[in-house]
């Protein structure tokens, strides 16, 4: 072994028996060179007794980038939808030979620009990236897409009879805030409805609970409230019950992006789940020039409880 004690290719050169030249062939599965069967077997058995790892430095050098993919999860982004995602997108990645680094927080410039000085990865990729530059949704996003899942949490209050429904949203800014609350607004007008009213559910608590109840005096013919995500719909119906409110018979409640939390209210709370390990999946497989082969995203779907 080296002073650094780790294994090298002189290492494993040398229990198997071959030149250091032979064992990087072999190792790197160079289709330039013919290697009888026996020495590669001999090799990869040497490699795989020594405990060998190759070095991901020296192999970016050659290569040209590391077999690092970066994917940037803004603040904010966390839940099942990400969750679902970066899933799809490791287990891609694990099975063409490359890496995942996920990096949490406000991807600046300057920081993705260290990140590719400092390990040259294949690709940084941002979450929801093309929706934070503001770019509309094209049709078959209403298919399968965002739209379709943000269309999803409005018609179904629609096919329940409610016409006029509000948006709940949180009390600081999200990334994909102004998209989601875009594409609600869209598919309320794709469903013949009056624009949606929007209002704030801060917290803590008591200021959740006078957010609710002003609205909803300004607000009297509101029926229905669609949140931005889980979270928000949980401090909705927190604030419902302290006014004395029924869910659903006076204010129905539903949530978007599926948490386990909310099978645990009163009422359970309806939502959408979205899985997005495919879209992972098919990330992985964009960012390594793969073609998507039969791969397509999963539709949305409404999990049905008690407050809507």
């Amino acid at each position: 072994m080296s002073r650094s004690g780790r294994v090298t290719l002189s290492d494993v050169a040398k229990a198997s028996g071959v030149s250091r030249a032979t064992v990087s062939f072999v190792l790197n599965d160079d289709p330039r060179q013919t290697i009888s069967v026996a020495t590669r077997e001999r090799v990869m058995a040497a490699a795989h007794d020594l405990g060998y790892v190759p070095h991901g430095i020296a192999r970016a050098l050659r290569e040209g980038s590391s077999r690092i993919v970066v994917l940037n999860v803004d603040w904010g982004m966390e839940g099942n939808f990400s969750r679902s995602y970066v899933r799809g997108l490791d287990e891609e990645l694990a099975e063409h030979d490359h890496v995942l680094l996920v990096r949490h927080g406000h991807a600046a410039p300057e920081a993705t620009q260290k990140i590719l000085d400092a390990i040259v990865p294949r690709a940084v990729l941002r979450l929801g990236e093309v929706y934070m530059q503001g770019h509309g949704p094209i049709e078959e996003d209403w298919e399968s897409g965002f739209a379709a899942n943000a269309a999803l949490q409005i018609g179904y209050l629609a096919e329940r009879g409610h016409t006029r429904i509000a948006m709940a949203l949180p009390d600081h800014d999200f990334p994909l805030t102004e998209a989601r609350l875009g594409f609600a607004q869209e598919a309320a007008r794709r469903l013949g409805l009056p624009p949606l009213e929007r209002f704030v559910v801060p917290r803590p608590r008591e200021a959740g609970e006078a957010a609710v109840e002003g609205f909803l005096a300004a607000h009297p013919d509101v029926t229905a409230v669609a949140a931005f995500d889980d979270d928000i719909a949980l401090r909705t119906l927190t604030a419902l019950h302290d006014l004395g409110r029924r869910v659903p018979e006076e204010v129905a409640v539903i949530g978007f992006d599926e948490t386990e939390h909310g099978s645990l209210s009163t009422p359970a709370l309806t939502t959408v789940h979205i899985d997005a390990e495919v879209l992972g999946r098919l990330a992985a497989r964009a960012a390594l020039g793969i073609d998507p082969e039969a791969l397509a995203p999963v539709p949305g779907r409404i999990v049905v409880r008690a407050s809507a």
